[in-house]
């Protein structure tokens, strides 16, 4: 299993704890089939808290004009908004919510240049909140196409998830699927495209990072 570097730390913090209790545990001289009672839930846990880093290669959708899903999970928002951060006028949103049982790795929902970069501090309401978007930790990406259109994205921190990275900035060249960022333990992802373009996905439908088309620019 390819694990990404944002959980090197956590997994070797774990695996001295978990070396720990059941080395301590095991000098309590315990019936055995008590102490594996015991450790089976906390071998669990650890077995969860790998998973949760690992890092398996995607190949990007090459639909021309695409927008492909900036992360794993299931989609929960498809609307027409008021975009009044960058755009200041109506566009869709197409949101994405991670479980902790997802791969949270982040990637690019199309090729450009990143014409805007912003991270907000705030709240950490529960992803699916309809003012996590606007409230709560998160940054804004808007990536120009080659085809001159302004795609915006947000990463959201929830109630769960309070650590947020990104690998982008201002006037960085980008492709569609390489990593941008990733967020720890349960999140939201907010795209917003053009009025007007193509939607391929629907409400609930569940989505993999750079392989699922979200939709097609018009």
């Amino acid at each position: 299993m390819n694990l990404h570097r944002e959980g090197y730390k956590i997994i070797f913090i774990s695996t001295l704890i978990l070396v720990g209790v059941v080395y301590g545990l095991s000098s309590l001289n315990m019936y055995s089939w008590l102490l594996a009672v015991i450790l089976a839930p906390i071998l669990v846990l650890f077995v969860l808290v790998i998973r949760f880093f690992r890092n398996p290669p995607r190949f990007s959708d090459n639909t021309p004009n695409g927008v492909v899903s900036p992360c794993d999970g299931k989609v929960v928002v498809i609307e027409e908004v008021e975009e009044s951060e960058y755009f200041n006028d109506k566009r869709i949103q197409i949101s994405i919510f991670m479980s902790p049982l997802n791969v949270h790795v982040n990637r690019n929902p199309v090729s450009g240049v990143v014409n805007y970069f912003k991270y907000h501090p705030g709240k950490y309401l529960v992803a699916w909140h309809p003012k996590s978007s606007t409230e709560n930790e998160r940054t804004t990406t808007v990536i120009k196409t080659d085809g001159g259109v302004d795609v915006l994205f947000r990463q959201i921190a929830g109630a769960v998830a309070r650590r947020i990275r990104w690998y982008v900035k201002t006037k960085d060249s980008v492709t569609q699927g390489n990593e941008m960022g990733f967020i720890k333990f349960g999140s939201r992802v907010d795209v917003f495209v053009p009025i007007g373009s193509e939607i391929n996905v629907e409400i609930g439908q569940k989505v993999k990072a750079a392989e699922s088309l979200l939709g097609v620019l018009k």
